[in-house]
């Protein structure tokens, strides 16, 4: 059974007699329902939200040794893959998806650092439904869901962090708001969340 976190929450992805390598860190999304204008359908006022999902690789001095992104989708271990860019939010489910293989990870990396970013600029005013979440993804079951329920005029959200512990990885849910179009726009300010 999934978890569902809360802002600052830390569990362990560990099972008991052994632990989790395959991991799938879905992120969800749909745009506001706005009322369609006469001007709006003429002009195309598109409801599309376009958010983008990373992951920053740091070591354990919290020092960037990589990012995936929609212009980079696997890490230069190959452990991390980003499946694609979703330009519109639309259809149900996870609409970008992040997949580590934690047995393949380069020894140096001890942080993963998840985050979303609206790549055109809108606001998470303009967005609704937004959530992150952890599966196993060789059991195909959801371990823990975060709902990025926070509104305002920041353009990103630093969703979580996975760490390496002593006995395996732990994931902390993060929330915090933050400002970027882009994963590198926003790097400084997501790494302070390890």
């Amino acid at each position: 059974m999934a978890v569902s976190l809360s802002k600052g929450q830390t569990i362990s992805l560990e099972k008991s007699g052994g632990g989790i390598s395959r991991l799938h860190m879905g992120l969800g999304w749909d745009p506001v329902k706005k009322k369609k204008g006469l001007l709006s359908g003429l002009f195309g006022g598109g409801d599309s939200i376009d958010l983008d999902a990373s992951c920053i690789v740091c070591d354990q001095s919290k020092n960037a040794l990589d990012l995936v992104w929609f212009q980079s989708l696997k890490s230069k271990d190959g452990a991390i893959v980003h499946t694609g860019d979703n330009l519109t939010g639309e259809g149900e489910g996870d609409d970008e998806v992040i997949k580590v293989d934690t047995t393949a990870l380069s020894a140096e990396a001890h942080h993963l650092v998840f985050l979303v970013s609206s790549f055109r600029g809108q606001t998470f005013d303009e967005v609704d439904n937004a959530f992150c979440r952890v599966l196993d993804d060789a059991a195909r079951t959801e371990l823990c869901r975060y709902t990025l329920a926070e509104k305002g005029g920041h353009t990103g959200v630093v969703m979580g962090v996975l760490s390496r512990t002593g006995g395996g990885w732990s994931f902390k849910a993060v929330g915090a708001p933050a400002d970027g179009r882009t994963a590198k726009d926003m790097s400084a300010a997501a790494i302070r969340h390890i």
